[in-house]
Protein backbone atom coordinates (compact mmCIF):
# COMPACT_ATOMS: atom_id res chain seq x y z
CA UNK A 1 0.00 0.00 0.00
CA UNK A 2 1.25 3.28 -1.06
CA UNK A 3 1.22 6.38 1.15
CA UNK A 4 0.84 10.05 -0.61
CA UNK A 5 2.05 13.16 1.11
CA UNK A 6 0.67 16.77 0.59
CA UNK A 7 3.53 19.33 2.01
CA UNK A 8 1.21 20.99 5.28
CA UNK A 9 3.21 24.26 4.90
CA UNK A 10 0.97 26.61 3.13
CA UNK A 11 -1.96 25.89 0.52
CA UNK A 12 -4.45 24.07 -0.52
CA UNK A 13 -3.30 21.01 1.48
CA UNK A 14 -7.40 19.61 2.76
CA UNK A 15 -7.89 19.52 -0.84
CA UNK A 16 -5.09 17.57 -2.04
CA UNK A 17 -5.46 14.91 0.78
CA UNK A 18 -9.32 14.68 -0.09
CA UNK A 19 -8.66 14.34 -4.00
CA UNK A 20 -5.73 11.27 -3.51
CA UNK A 21 -8.20 9.98 -1.05
CA UNK A 22 -10.42 9.27 -3.31
CA UNK A 23 -8.52 7.75 -5.42
CA UNK A 24 -8.32 5.25 -2.81
CA UNK A 25 -4.97 5.63 -1.62
CA UNK A 26 -3.62 7.04 2.17
CA UNK A 27 -2.42 10.79 2.57
CA UNK A 28 -0.41 12.39 4.99
CA UNK A 29 0.01 16.12 5.85
CA UNK A 30 3.69 16.31 5.83
CA UNK A 31 4.20 19.25 8.69
CA UNK A 32 8.19 17.63 9.31
CA UNK A 33 11.06 17.10 7.60
CA UNK A 34 10.98 13.31 9.08
CA UNK A 35 8.06 12.40 7.69
CA UNK A 36 9.00 12.55 4.02
CA UNK A 37 10.84 8.84 4.86
CA UNK A 38 7.28 7.63 5.58
CA UNK A 39 6.21 8.32 2.23
CA UNK A 40 6.25 6.75 -1.59
CA UNK A 41 5.40 10.70 -3.06
CA UNK A 42 4.54 14.00 -2.50
CA UNK A 43 2.31 16.77 -3.58
CA UNK A 44 4.09 20.89 -3.49
CA UNK A 45 0.41 22.08 -3.42
CA UNK A 46 -0.59 25.63 -4.93
CA UNK A 47 -0.30 28.67 -2.69
CA UNK A 48 1.77 31.50 -2.85
CA UNK A 49 5.31 30.31 -3.33
CA UNK A 50 7.28 33.00 -1.81
CA UNK A 51 5.66 32.55 1.45
CA UNK A 52 5.86 28.59 0.80
CA UNK A 53 9.63 29.06 0.49
CA UNK A 54 10.18 30.91 3.72
CA UNK A 55 8.48 28.36 5.41
CA UNK A 56 10.39 25.59 3.83
CA UNK A 57 13.69 27.67 5.02
CA UNK A 58 12.24 27.99 8.62
CA UNK A 59 11.12 23.92 9.24
CA UNK A 60 14.64 23.30 7.34
CA UNK A 61 12.50 21.23 4.63
CA UNK A 62 15.04 21.82 1.41
CA UNK A 63 17.78 19.16 1.66
CA UNK A 64 15.35 16.83 2.61
CA UNK A 65 13.34 18.14 -0.33
CA UNK A 66 16.32 17.62 -2.78
CA UNK A 67 17.19 14.30 -1.01
CA UNK A 68 13.47 12.85 -1.46
CA UNK A 69 13.80 13.48 -5.34
CA UNK A 70 17.11 12.44 -5.56
CA UNK A 71 15.66 8.77 -3.57
CA UNK A 72 13.69 8.51 -7.24
CA UNK A 73 10.49 9.10 -5.43
CA UNK A 74 7.80 11.05 -7.67
CA UNK A 75 6.57 14.37 -6.72
CA UNK A 76 4.08 16.71 -8.27
CA UNK A 77 3.83 20.44 -8.25
CA UNK A 78 0.53 22.58 -8.45
CA UNK A 79 0.69 25.68 -9.16
CA UNK A 80 3.21 27.39 -6.51
CA UNK A 81 4.62 23.50 -6.71
CA UNK A 82 5.82 23.65 -10.13
CA UNK A 83 7.25 26.99 -9.55
CA UNK A 84 8.99 25.02 -6.71
CA UNK A 85 10.20 22.32 -8.88
CA UNK A 86 10.98 24.60 -11.50
CA UNK A 87 15.41 24.53 -12.07
CA UNK A 88 14.64 28.12 -13.85
CA UNK A 89 12.58 30.97 -13.10
CA UNK A 90 11.82 34.06 -14.87
CA UNK A 91 13.47 37.17 -13.57
CA UNK A 92 15.48 34.74 -10.75
CA UNK A 93 18.29 34.00 -10.41
CA UNK A 94 18.16 30.63 -8.22
CA UNK A 95 15.58 28.05 -7.97
CA UNK A 96 14.01 26.64 -5.24
CA UNK A 97 13.83 23.09 -5.03
CA UNK A 98 14.97 23.40 -8.58
CA UNK A 99 14.64 19.48 -9.71
CA UNK A 100 12.74 19.10 -13.10
CA UNK A 101 14.11 20.70 -16.42
CA UNK A 102 12.10 23.80 -17.14
CA UNK A 103 11.71 27.38 -16.98
CA UNK A 104 8.87 28.77 -15.74
CA UNK A 105 7.33 32.42 -15.00
CA UNK A 106 5.50 33.48 -12.32
CA UNK A 107 1.31 34.90 -12.37
CA UNK A 108 1.90 34.72 -16.07
CA UNK A 109 -2.21 34.37 -16.47
CA UNK A 110 -2.85 37.94 -14.24
CA UNK A 111 -3.88 38.28 -11.04
CA UNK A 112 -6.15 36.58 -8.89
CA UNK A 113 -9.30 38.49 -10.74
CA UNK A 114 -8.25 37.48 -13.66
CA UNK A 115 -8.71 33.78 -12.13
CA UNK A 116 -10.04 31.90 -14.60
CA UNK A 117 -11.72 27.80 -15.89
CA UNK A 118 -10.85 25.92 -18.74
CA UNK A 119 -11.39 22.39 -19.91
CA UNK A 120 -8.04 21.39 -20.84
CA UNK A 121 -6.62 17.93 -22.93
CA UNK A 122 -4.28 16.28 -21.28
CA UNK A 123 -2.14 14.06 -22.53
CA UNK A 124 -2.84 10.21 -20.88
CA UNK A 125 -5.04 11.53 -18.13
CA UNK A 126 -8.33 13.51 -19.87
CA UNK A 127 -10.02 14.81 -22.90
CA UNK A 128 -11.88 17.13 -20.79
CA UNK A 129 -10.07 18.63 -17.39
CA UNK A 130 -11.39 20.88 -15.95
CA UNK A 131 -8.86 23.64 -14.83
CA UNK A 132 -9.00 26.03 -12.26
CA UNK A 133 -6.42 29.05 -13.03
CA UNK A 134 -5.36 31.38 -9.99
CA UNK A 135 -2.35 33.16 -10.31
CA UNK A 136 -1.27 31.00 -12.17
CA UNK A 137 2.14 30.44 -13.92
CA UNK A 138 3.09 29.01 -16.98
CA UNK A 139 6.03 26.54 -18.12
CA UNK A 140 7.91 29.11 -20.56
CA UNK A 141 10.74 26.57 -21.58
CA UNK A 142 10.96 22.52 -21.21
CA UNK A 143 14.03 20.15 -21.23
CA UNK A 144 14.40 18.19 -24.47
CA UNK A 145 13.70 14.74 -21.62
CA UNK A 146 10.17 16.75 -20.28
CA UNK A 147 7.25 15.64 -22.04
CA UNK A 148 4.65 18.13 -22.29
CA UNK A 149 1.44 17.06 -21.28
CA UNK A 150 -1.23 19.98 -21.94
CA UNK A 151 -0.98 23.65 -23.44
CA UNK A 152 -3.70 26.36 -22.96
CA UNK A 153 -3.13 29.30 -25.30
CA UNK A 154 -0.03 28.15 -26.44
CA UNK A 155 1.18 27.86 -23.05
CA UNK A 156 2.60 24.74 -21.56
CA UNK A 157 0.27 24.36 -18.29
CA UNK A 158 1.21 20.14 -17.79
CA UNK A 159 4.99 18.29 -18.25
CA UNK A 160 6.10 15.37 -16.49
CA UNK A 161 9.74 14.49 -16.81
CA UNK A 162 10.56 11.40 -15.00
CA UNK A 163 9.53 10.92 -11.53
CA UNK A 164 8.59 14.97 -11.61
CA UNK A 165 5.16 16.02 -12.62
CA UNK A 166 4.03 19.90 -12.39
CA UNK A 167 1.14 21.75 -13.74
CA UNK A 168 -0.27 25.55 -13.38
CA UNK A 169 -3.78 24.98 -12.32
CA UNK A 170 -5.19 23.52 -9.08
CA UNK A 171 -6.54 19.81 -9.88
CA UNK A 172 -7.40 19.71 -6.36
CA UNK A 173 -10.20 22.60 -6.43
CA UNK A 174 -12.65 19.98 -8.57
CA UNK A 175 -14.67 17.24 -8.57
CA UNK A 176 -12.39 15.60 -10.91
CA UNK A 177 -9.00 13.67 -9.76
CA UNK A 178 -7.99 12.44 -12.87
CA UNK A 179 -4.70 14.13 -13.01
CA UNK A 180 -4.44 13.13 -8.85
CA UNK A 181 -4.83 8.97 -9.87
CA UNK A 182 -2.17 9.66 -13.01
CA UNK A 183 0.47 10.97 -10.56
CA UNK A 184 -0.61 7.78 -7.98
CA UNK A 185 0.33 5.52 -10.44
CA UNK A 186 3.37 7.14 -11.15
CA UNK A 187 3.85 6.38 -7.56
CA UNK A 188 2.71 3.02 -7.76
CA UNK A 189 5.46 2.72 -10.73
CA UNK A 190 8.08 3.97 -8.75
CA UNK A 191 7.49 1.90 -5.89
CA UNK A 192 7.32 -1.54 -8.02
CA UNK A 193 10.73 -0.28 -9.60
CA UNK A 194 12.36 0.22 -6.04
CA UNK A 195 11.26 -3.33 -5.06
CA UNK A 196 12.63 -4.56 -8.09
Amino acid sequence: MIKIGVLALQGAVREHIRSVEACGVEAIAIKRKEQLEEIDGLILPGGESTAMRRLIDKYDFMDALKQFAKEGKPMFGTCAGLILLAKNLVGYNESHIGVMDIKVERNSFGRQVDSFEADLAIKDVAENFPAVFIRAPHIVEAGENVEILCKHNDRIVAAREGQFLGCSFHPELTENHDLTAYFVKMVKEAKQKQLV
